[in-house]
């Protein structure tokens, strides 16, 4: 594997996570990108390619029935590091792919052309790519149209990250704003006498302002711990009109 594809590999996998893209089902937004590089290529392969450490995954595919291979063996590993489109135009006649197990075994890559995903900090993330089973070339228009496809690959996942952003930053707004109301809704309680101010600025006992509000009837009574209070100022008062008296 080429080291500039292993040297990549943290800022291409944070990236990824960012877009939150691997994994996940097809998307038809994806797959009309691979229809039509296999149309304008004429070929009977297009994959839309992702590369993380240690395989290559295939958001969507055309022609091929599985959904990803090991790194190693990917020609889109050698597509990321240019800057435009990668052609291999006879993969049996090529040293760095005459041994590779897609070509000497399924889908016999003969043909590949890939155009570089590049995000808009300028990672190569993986490929827009064509495939035959057979050797062939392919025109610069053809190359210009597969380039033009993969920006638009590129664009479509810049966008599913923006509206990730806009999403997670629409709900911490909300998440504010429903706080803000239950601070709002909370009680101003007198810290002293306990008594509670209303809407209009008037200061309430607890119960008269729950029983204002509410269905709720109040009995009163006296805790113990109010009742000792009591009787020792009641003892403390007796006691302090008998010295006086005195």
């Amino acid at each position: 594997m080429n080291d500039e594809v292993t040297d990549n590999v943290a800022a291409r996998i944070e990236a990824l996570r960012q877009y939150r893209i691997l994994d996940t089902p097809p998307e038809q937004a994806f797959d009309d990108l691979t229809q039509l590089a296999s149309f304008i290529c004429d070929t009977p392969i297009s994959l839309l390619t992702l590369l993380d450490k240690k395989r290559q995954w295939f958001k969507s595919k055309v022609g091929l029935s599985v959904t990803e291979t090991p790194i190693e063996h990917a020609f889109c590993a050698h597509a990321i590091l240019e800057q435009d489109v990668f052609v291999v135009n006879d993969a049996t006649k090529d040293g760095r792919f005459s041994g590779n197990p897609l070509v000497t075994s399924e889908p016999f890559i003969r043909f590949y052309a890939g155009a570089p995903l590049v995000s808009s900090e300028g990672v190569a993330l993986g490929t827009l790519c064509a495939i035959d089973n057979k050797p062939r070339e392919i025109t610069i228009e053809q190359q210009g149209a597969l380039s033009a496809l993969s920006r638009q690959a590129t664009m479509q996942l810049e966008l599913r990250r923006t509206l990730r952003q806009l999403t997670r930053t629409i709900t911490e707004k909300e998440d504010a704003l429903n706080e803000i109301n239950e601070l709002q809704a909370l009680l101003p309680i007198c810290c002293y006498c306990k008594k509670i101010r209303d809407d209009e600025n008037f200061w309430h006992q607890v119960d008269h302002y729950i029983a204002a509000h509410s269905d709720i009837e109040f009995t009163h009574g006296i805790c113990p711990e109010c009742c000792l209070n009591i009787t020792k100022e009641f003892k403390d008062e007796m006691n302090h009109d008998t010295k006086a008296k005195t």
